[in-house]
């Protein structure tokens, strides 16, 4: 890659490819929520609403996103719901879970391990060795129940309901179940899976059931795997990006780079990569484009380095203290607003950035907002992490 010569692109060429290939562009909206999790790679899913909020403003038709995304998700399980890069619950193509959890899981998995043995012998509480026995019989009891709530499982294994604190007498101490952590641990293990919800699709409540079976891959060849199918879909990123989204360290990054034959290109920010197949220019289709997409829509989120697509002075008002973004609105790849629902349901919204936005770009988000209002019907939308023009909106 290094002393090739480098291609511009720019932010308009960037956003253009945004629209096509984040199916967010009209004419190239998908006919169901695997098609839209194949074309993303993932979808955020530690906020329960986004995964069907992101499927619908996807959707040709979208009238029926909640059926089909639980179809997915919980009878078929084409879709899975389960931890990935950076010790993040997504959503995955079913198929992608193997690659996903050797290119990213096994390492977070022996961290969060290590961490849960180490607070629970400063607590005082039970070892090693007892903490498997009651793993074991959990996975069993889960195996003979198909999906439970960990309270369920307790009363299988009352052994999960021992407590313990942690961080005693810092700031942050707390108590917590063994049921809470292990099921954390066995899940970014890739041995168990978020089931359904306890309530509707809103609802933060899941049940828990096994992990599909999948093969052992070689942790170099998923990550390759992984980075390549990103990559088509987000590309061109920088190193930044890359190890920002994967949650990798830097030599990671740079031999999966080495491995899928990535091309360099030169960005406003510096150095980008783009798969080997998609050096070429991508042309705009000359259709504008209006979205509403919602809290950590993983367009939204999938970059570290956002000054194409998201104005710095937007940051404040459109993301949370953590950096988490809230529900935005885009016109033609860019962020210029954010939008909110109200307790009657009104999606009401208000642009940030009016630059080049005129009656037709009004027009079309108000068409989107109807659109969102027509299916998410009487169910209301708070994001998990409120950000100051959503609350302000509400």
């Amino acid at each position: 890659m290094a002393g090739e010569r480098q291609r511009y692109v720019g932010a308009d060429e960037r956003r253009v490819r945004l629209g096509l290939r984040q199916r967010l562009a009209g004419f190239v909206r998908a006919e169901s929520p695997e098609e839209v999790a194949d074309s993303l790679v993932a979808l955020h899913g530690s906020d329960p609403a986004t995964v069907p909020l992101a499927v619908g403003a996807r959707l040709a038709d979208p009238g029926r996103t909640v059926p089909e995304t639980e179809r997915a998700l919980y009878e078929d399980r084409s879709l899975v719901r389960m931890h990935g890069m950076r010790h993040t619950v997504f959503v995955f193509p079913a198929g992608l879970t193997a690659v996903v959890h050797a290119s990213t899981g096994i390492t977070v998995a022996a961290r969060e391990r290590a961490s849960l043995l180490k607070d629970m012998a400063a607590a005082g509480a039970p070892d090693a060795a007892w903490l498997k026995e009651v793993e074991e019989s959990t996975l069993a009891a889960l195996a003979r129940r198909g999906q439970a709530t960990a309270s369920e499982l307790a009363e299988d294994e009352p052994r999960l309901r021992e407590r313990f604190v942690y961080a005693a007498g810092k700031s942050y101490e707390g108590t917590h179940t063994v049921s809470t952590r292990l099921l954390r641990v066995l899940g970014v293990e890739g041995r168990v899976v978020r089931g359904r919800p306890l309530g509707s699709w809103t609802s933060s409540q899941f049940r828990w059931a096994v992990a599909p079976a999948h093969p052992e891959l070689d942790v170099a060849q998923a990550q390759a795997s992984l980075l390549g199918r990103w990559l088509a879909v987000c590309g061109p990123a920088t190193e930044a990006d890359l190890k920002w989204w994967t949650g990798w360290r830097v030599t990671e990054v740079r031999r999966a780079l080495a491995a899928i034959g990535a091309r360099a290109v030169a960005l406003d920010e510096g150095t980008g990569y783009v798969t080997a197949e998609d050096e070429g220019p991508v042309s705009d289709p000359g259709e504008p484009w209006a979205a509403l997409l919602p809290a950590l829509d993983p367009t939204a989120m999938g970059w570290q380095l956002r000054d194409w697509y998201l104005a710095p002075g937007l940051r404040p008002a459109l993301f949370d203290y953590s950096g988490n973004v809230g529900p935005t609105v885009w016109w033609n790849g860019r962020v210029i607003g954010g939008w909110a629902q109200r307790s009657d349901g009104e999606i009401v919204w208000r642009l940030l950035d009016t630059e080049g936005v005129g009656r037709a770009a009004e027009e079309a988000i108000r068409a989107e907002a109807s659109r969102l209002r027509g299916w998410v019907g009487d169910t209301r939308v708070t994001p998990r992490f409120r950000t100051p023009l959503e609350k302000e909106l509400v």
